[in-house]
Order: C-alpha cells, then sequence, then structure tokens
C-alpha cells in the first residue's frame, strides 16, 4: 500500500489551539482599538454595543488623552528610565553573567550565582517599604533611584539567561584569544559581547516591556514628585467614582507605539538567540 506523507501537513489540533491561542490576542487588541475611538455616549450596557464599530472614526480621545497624562513629558521620562535600566542591564548584568558562568565549577562562584538567582523568589511586596525608607533617607527617590533597583530587580534572570548562553559559545575562542595576547577584559569586550548579541537583543525586550509597564516602582519610590511615568499619568483615568475607558484605552494604544517598535527591530535578533540557545 502506498503510504501518505504527513510531512508538512498541519495538525488539526494544533490548528485549533493556534486559532484558539491567536483570538486571546485579537480580541483584546480589537476591544482597545475600538473602545478608543468611541465616545462615551456609545458605550452602553449591551454586549452589541460595547463590540460594535464606533460610528465615527474620530481623534478627539487621542487628543484629551494626551493633555490630561501630559504625554510627551511622561513618555520622555518613560523613555530615559527604560533607555538607561536596558543599557546599564546589558553590560552590567552580561559581564556577571560571563564570569559566573565561566566559573561555575568554583564553589565560591557557584554560591554567588546561586544567591543571586534566588533573588528571583523574593516577592516585590517584602520590599516595597523598607525600600522607599531606604531611598527616601538616601535622597534617590527619584528616577536615578527607580534606574538603580530596576537594575538590580532584574539581575537574577538576566545573569540567567547569560549564563546559559554562554555554553553555546566554545571556550576554544577565549583560549586563542590568550594565546595572542590578549587580556581577559579583552577577551571579554572583543569576542564574547558582541556574540552574545541575540541575548543582548533578548535581554533588552524582555526588561524594557517591565520597565516600560511597571507602576508599583515608581509609584513607591517617586511618590510625592511632580515627574510621571506613562503608567503613573494614565492612573490619572481612574477615579473612586469609575473610569473614563475611551481615553483610558486611548492613552494605552499611545503608550504601547514605543514598545512594539522596539520589539519589532529587535525581533529577528531575539529568534536567532531562541535557536541558538537551543542547538549545542
Amino acid at each position: 500500500m502506498k503510504k501518505t506523507s504527513t510531512v508538512g501537513k498541519p495538525n488539526r489540533t494544533v490548528m485549533v489551539l493556534l486559532i484558539l491561542g491567536l483570538s486571546t490576542i485579537i480580541f483584546p487588541l480589537y476591544m482597545t482599538v475600538v473602545i478608543a475611538f468611541k465616545q462615551p455616549s456609545e458605550m452602553t450596557n449591551s454586549i452589541s454595543g460595547i463590540l460594535s464599530l464606533p460610528k465615527v472614526w474620530s481623534l478627539q480621545n487621542f487628543r484629551e488623552a494626551m493633555e490630561i497624562t501630559d504625554f510627551w513629558n511622561s513618555l520622555k521620562n518613560s523613555l530615559l528610565i527604560s533607555v538607561l535600566t536596558v543599557g546599564l542591564s546589558i553590560l552590567l548584568h552580561s559581564l556577571m553573567g560571563y564570569t559566573l558562568g565561566r566559573n561555575k565549577s568554583s564553589k565560591f562562584y557557584n554560591f554567588v550565582y546561586l544567591f543571586i538567582v534566588s533573588g528571583m523568589f523574593v516577592p516585590f511586596a517584602i520590599l516595597m517599604m523598607p525600600l522607599a525608607k531606604q531611598t527616601a533617607e538616601m535622597g534617590l527617590a527619584n528616577w536615578f533611584g527607580v534606574i538603580l533597583l530596576y537594575v538590580v530587580f532584574y539581575m537574577p534572570m538576566n545573569i540567567m539567561l547569560y549564563s546559559g548562553y554562554l555554553t553555546n559559545i566554545p571556550l576554544a575562542l577565549e583560549e586563542a584569544a590568550r594565546v595572542d595576547g590578549a587580556s581577559t577584559w579583552l577577551t571579554y569586550w572583543k569576542i564574547i559581547f558582541p556574540i552574545m548579541k541575540p541575548m543582548h537583543a533578548t535581554v533588552a525586550v524582555i526588561t524594557a516591556l517591565a520597565v516600560w509597564n511597571d507602576v508599583m516602582t515608581p509609584l513607591i519610590i517617586m511618590a510625592g514628585s511632580s515627574e510621571n511615568t506613562l503608567p503613573l499619568a494614565q492612573l490619572n483615568f481612574q477615579s473612586q467614582f469609575g473610569t473614563n475607558y475611551n481615553l483610558a484605552f486611548a492613552s494605552y494604544l499611545l503608550s504601547l507605539i514605543p514598545i512594539l517598535v522596539f520589539y519589532l527591530i529587535c525581533q529577528k535578533q531575539i529568534l536567532n538567540g531562541v535557536v541558538n540557545g537551543a542547538v549545542k
């Protein structure tokens, strides 16, 4: 009997799961766009009223949202915090990951690695009030203090990613560099750091997404200051008696654009990092 090849044919179960997974992304995005363009008078209690398209596609909600949130100033603060956090994380965490990853055979370095990575299991709620008091006493209750805390908070995960990625980089490259007279620092900066470019992109996107969307850390640390990040400014849409969903969703779409563009730029490098990390 002639066998039928199934290579290249999508599995029906897989297709169903993909469609279900896609719907969980498309539907919330559709609701966000529709509500952002609607007027409050179009928001009814019926399902059809909520799901229906706007009668008039107007940018009025976006203009009002930008005024209420002081959009450009809040965007500047969010970009400043995110860019500096990502830059410091890539420089410091990659160096620490390289040092710890190449010396795991040492009991001391292995202990330091496990100690740092264990920080992933410490909930922020436990550290919240002590950090708020400590940063205030040290004069760090500002965007600079927030950046320092972010660099520390994401250190465990990033070091684990970098040290794991190092297993795909052969030691022969470093040994050849040392034979040519390169120091450890020169070997890292000229050889290892460029090779880890895909992981840099992965760490950058993961860290940037976490920082960009974070509300609690700036709210606790920067409380009382006149500077707001975009997530903090968007709290203005929530009051004791309700939420202006039309303006809030318009503001959410505006804040989504920069981080979405950043992800699209780094997407190719992230895929390379996943592939290189999977093949030994």
